[in-house]
């Protein structure tokens, strides 16, 4: 079962995807989904931020544990943009890539070009089977670009 990173985050539907990656329903792994699923793009420490007040007991370890657990199991997507720590969302399974703005860090998910791409198609494999490509686009969003711009 793969999540609806739009659609509201209905507790059942959660424990139902959790048991389909074929994991153990937990108190703490269904509040980490539904943080992510609230806050796509979220760091472990802002997943710990928003389950802590619903799970006093619930630790930063054990918010990294469950975010480990959910990508192996393929539930969540890791993704690394340079000067940031791992960040984590439902949106999985799509090979969508991002745009990241480089002064207020906003992160939008963009989906792969159809047709001719040679930036996703490596000039050498080294041996490699390519099962998937990231493409992180760095840039100004359109906030920021105004505040920058020139006035007149």
């Amino acid at each position: 079962m793969t999540l609806s990173p739009s659609a509201p985050a209905d507790p059942e539907v959660l424990r139902q995807s959790i048991r389909a990656a074929g994991l153990k329903v937990t108190a703490p792994r269904v509040a980490v989904l539904q943080a992510l699923q609230s806050r796509p793009h979220s760091s472990a420490d802002h997943v710990f931020e928003s389950v802590r007040n619903t799970l006093p007991g619930t630790s930063t370890q054990a918010v990294y544990g469950v975010l480990a657990a959910f990508t192996e199991a393929g539930l969540v997507r890791r993704f690394d943009p340079a000067g940031s720590p791992a960040l984590f969302e439902c949106r999985v399974r799509d090979n969508h890539h991002h745009l990241v703005c480089i002064s207020c860090g906003a992160i939008r998910d963009v989906d792969c070009v159809i047709g001719a791409a040679p930036c996703l198609t490596p000039s050498d494999t080294h041996g490699f089977t390519v099962i998937a490509a990231e493409v992180t686009f760095n840039g100004l969003c359109e906030q920021c670009r105004e505040t920058v711009a020139p006035a007149g």
